[in-house]
């Protein structure tokens, strides 16, 4: 599924440089921008615009 700064989540994978990462934290930046906080350690920053692909895990009721 494609996501946005305003549709991802925490626990997504996304696909950065052919790595799969997931995504730990988010943090609100101005402008609908997010921060993303990757299970490497490593941060990334989502602008409005921005789209990855991304795995989204569904949880069981």
């Amino acid at each position: 599924m494609d996501i946005t700064s305003t549709t991802v989540l925490c626990g997504d994978i996304i696909q950065v440089g052919g790595r799969a990462c997931r995504v730990t934290n988010l943090r609100q930046l101005p402008h609908g921008a997010k921060q993303l906080l990757l299970d490497s350690g490593e941060l990334l920053t989502m602008h409005l615009r921005t789209r990855f692909v991304a795995v989204r895990m569904m949880r069981r009721r």
